[in-house]
């Protein structure tokens, strides 16, 4: 009999996470029946929006997330073993499955050296950059574009991206190297917003013609101090709200339906998995600039699955830069 190892939640998240939150625990895994396969995970990611998902988990539910996996045995005929494959198996060593909902990875487009970025700027993440950007954001050449977290897997796509369309690209990110990062990536502005004086003189003067489009990772105060800064139509993505993940009461934020409603702007948020059909085609062209060296990806490697709570917990300390993947 298998036996497999996975995260379980202990208690809920109060404020940031703690290791005490979450614990490793064993659990034998019955044969396999037909239609089944045995996977072992290779490369796990940890993202923001676990931390918020978790609210709806009760103790003793398996920690959820996306993980790279190898066929280790099959009795379905559309995986052979060796076979490698993408599923919401969750933090666990070793997952049986049905087939259902999995991703064989195409190994033509996925080298065995970069397996991990089907986690990250050819998975999840990258499609969040592509959809939330041109399809809410709708950009347009010599139209100026802010992000925030931009150094993180998806802000640092949704800059470049911007870039391959013309667009001017101010970011902000919480550290002098990942600045350095982002004007490595192409950015025309790059701030550390833990050092600048004020975020709406920086504003300013990084967008004297006004800001068209905002995509937001963060929300709170950073939110409410660009969109009165917005121009007319502006558009604003809202991807995530990290700011608030860990808060344990709302915190009362300005009012802004005035300078929405006047300026008429266009504000959505999104969940990606509204375009999971169309996720293929974000790939392709995704992966054709990444071989014409248009677009540029950086992972954060954490080494063993018994250290992928600190993986995920270095989210909201700012520890990551790119995409923040765990290799089993």
């Amino acid at each position: 009999m298998t036996t497999a190892r996975k995260y379980v939640l202990e208690s809920q998240f109060q404020g940031e996470p703690k290791r005490s939150d979450v614990k490793i625990v064993e659990e034998k895994l019955p044969p396999l029946n037909d239609g089944e396969i045995l996977a072992e995970a290779v490369w796990l990611s940890v993202d923001p929006y676990m931390r918020p998902y978790m609210r709806r988990f009760k103790a003793g539910d398996t920690m959820i997330g996306t993980q790279v996996a190898k066929v280790i045995e099959s009795k379905n005929e559309k995986f052979a073993v060796g076979d490698y494959v993408v599923g919401a198996f969750g933090w666990r060593t070793k997952t049986i499955s049905n087939g259902e909902k999995l991703s064989k990875l195409d190994r033509s487009m996925y080298t065995d050296k970069k397996l991990s970025s089907a986690l990250g700027v050819l998975g999840m993440p990258g499609a969040t950059a592509y959809f939330g950007f041109l399809e809410l954001c709708t950009p347009k050449a010599g139209e100026t574009l802010v992000v925030s977290t931009a150094a993180g897997a998806v802000g640092s796509i949704v800059g470049q991206i911007a870039k391959i369309k013309g667009c001017r690209v101010v970011g902000f990110a919480g550290s002098d190297e990942k600045v350095g990062y982002i004007k490595g990536l192409g950015f025309d502005e790059a701030y550390n917003y833990k050092t600048i004086t004020s975020l709406k003189e920086t504003l300013q003067k990084a967008c004297p013609k006004g800001i068209d489009m905002f995509f937001d990772n963060v929300g709170g105060d950073f939110y409410d101090t660009v969109l009165p800064l917005m121009n007319e139509f502006g558009r604003v993505s809202i991807c995530g709200c990290i700011s608030q993940y860990n808060l344990e009461k709302p915190e009362q934020g300005a009012r802004l339906s005035g300078t929405i409603l006047f300026k008429q702007l266009k504000i959505e948020g999104f969940i990606v998995h509204r375009w999971l059909a169309r996720w293929p085609e974000a790939f392709k062209e995704m992966n054709g600039w990444i071989e014409k060296d248009q677009l540029k990806y950086n992972e954060t490697v954490t080494e063993g699955f018994d250290n992928m709570f600190d993986a995920f917990a270095g989210l909201f300390t700012g520890k990551n830069l790119g995409k923040a993947v765990v290799k089993a």
